[in-house]
């Protein structure tokens, strides 16, 4: 085992955020269960991972780690084993490495966190883990929104990430305890703790659009607007989940009032989406859709069905993904349909 470090800023902060999420009582972290630290060997999961083999053998927590080979650099297994290395001399028990190959769909960056994902859920679900820590920072958030802002994706991607998140299918839960530390205390975490990272070159290359933001766009709002920028942006990011969060509390109150099953699917009050403010009746049909039928409405569909509440004018039924949707009096019916049909 190393000699500890000595008691930086840095190195407190990182370590404060790691024990108060292992604590957290939305991370259920039971005191002899397993948590793995997501690794690349950069200097924000080295970071974590450090911190997280100290904070959790004090909360009696085992600590593992879990090392991607993305397979898309070369010398990248060298890279993986390297990281694998840090891990083990830090004391974190089991460590694995996972080879994986990366796809196509959604494009280069999508495809490496899809492929990312699923071996980390491999993982945790082979080694009995609860958890899986995220290395994300406060620096990741401000880019994931604005990116977000750029996109027009709405309020759940200006929300940005969540601190803790449950993955649908493995029920594994992501902790990410960093949300609130600047990339640049990562850094002098690793330098205080004698640990050298693995600086990715391709966070540096400006072909992906969050290099980008982070090396042009976030530098240009600093120099003009002032400092400070990344954490307004964090900050927004974390009132925006709180206004989304109530709003999808009130639809989901407001679905079993107006919902009515029946047996091609379901219907939907039209006085009572009629009464209710647009961000909350759009909210409503999109949840009793999913809940239903499994179909994620885009915002262009929504809007689609909501103007048959608002914009009535004896119009037939609407054909969209996975479903149909008809007026027939005070009420929307809902049924399903096949993609051909």
């Amino acid at each position: 085992m190393p000699s500890r470090p000595r008691l930086t800023p840095a190195i407190a902060d990182v370590r404060r955020a790691v024990r108060e999420s292992l604590l957290d009582s939305a991370a259920d972290v039971e005191p002899g269960s397993l948590v793995l630290a997501a690794l690349s060997g950069g200097p924000d999961s080295l970071a974590l991972a450090a911190a997280t083999a100290f904070e959790a053998k004090r909360a009696g927590i085992r600590a593992g780690a879990v090392v991607v080979d993305h397979g898309l650099q070369e010398g990248s297994a060298e890279v993986a084993l390297a990281a694998a290395m840090h891990a083990e001399k830090l004391g974190l028990d089991p460590v694995l490495v996972r080879r994986v190959q990366v796809g196509v769909e959604g494009g280069p960056e999508a495809a490496a966190r899809t492929a990312r994902y699923e071996a980390l859920e491999a993982a945790a679900a082979e080694l009995g883990a609860v958890a899986v820590l995220l290395g994300h920072t406060l620096d990741d958030q401000a880019e994931t929104v604005l990116l977000g802002l750029a996109r027009g994706s709405g309020g759940a991607s200006l929300g940005g990430m969540v601190p803790v998140s449950e993955a649908v299918e493995s029920g594994v839960r992501y902790l990410r305890p960093l949300l609130g530390i600047r990339r640049s205390t990562t850094m002098q975490f690793c330098v205080d703790s004698g640990l050298e990272p693995w600086l990715d070159p391709q966070n540096s290359d400006l072909s992906f659009a969050r290099v980008r933001v982070r090396e042009r766009v976030l530098p240009l709002l600093e120099t003009e607007l002032g400092p400070g920028i990344a954490e307004a942006l964090a900050r927004s990011a974390e009132l925006n989940r709180e206004d989304s969060g109530a709003l999808d509390h009130f639809a989901a109150e407001q679905v079993e009032e107006l919902a009515e099953h029946a047996e091609a699917g379901l219907s939907l009050s039209v006085p009572g989406l009629a009464n209710s403010p647009a961000a909350l009746r759009q909210r409503i049909i999109r949840l009793a859709v999913s809940a239903e039928f499994g179909v994620s409405l885009t915002r262009t569909h929504t809007l689609e069905v909501a103007k048959l509440v608002t914009d009535w004018r004896g119009q037939g039924p609407i054909d969209l993904p996975g479903i149909r949707v008809v007026r027939r009096g005070g009420r929307l019916e809902f049924s399903a349909r096949s993609e051909g049909a």
